[in-house]
């Protein structure tokens, strides 16, 4: 869906769009205590601000940029590598090891994932 917008929209339009859809459905949920946090520490602007350009806009224009770069196959491929570099930053960063069967789970999931985008491509040509 992502390569759909982003051919059919230049730029990063098309993320701005879709942050905004994003923001109205979430606002009914969010909003009561985010004003209340924001009266009581407006400090929390910032802090809101940075967290929604690190967590959100930033990685997502990224990945648009990168979806039009790269083949489709090779972007599938290396986010299916996402759990497992979240898993080794928990490690590195907050010294959070997995246990064995969620290691057995992230490395059955990182397959899984990479397998479909690896096939998928070669039975679409085939047919």
């Amino acid at each position: 869906m992502n390569r759909r917008v982003g051919a059919a929209i230049p730029g990063i339009d098309g993320l701005a769009v879709s942050m905004l859809v994003a923001m109205v459905v979430a606002l009914p949920f969010g909003l009561r205590p985010a004003v209340q946090g924001v009266v009581a520490d407006p400090l929390l602007l910032v802090v809101f601000g940075v967290v929604a350009l690190l967590s959100s806009v930033l990685p997502y224009a990224l990945e648009m940029s990168a979806l039009r770069r790269m083949p489709t196959r090779v972007f599938g491929v290396l986010q299916s590598l996402g759990p497992a570099i979240a898993a080794l930053a928990g490690l590195v960063v907050l010294g959070e090891a997995l246990s064995v069967l969620e290691v057995v789970a992230l490395v059955c999931v990182t397959a899984a994932s990479a397998g479909v985008t690896l096939t998928s491509r070669r039975g679409a040509a085939a047919v």
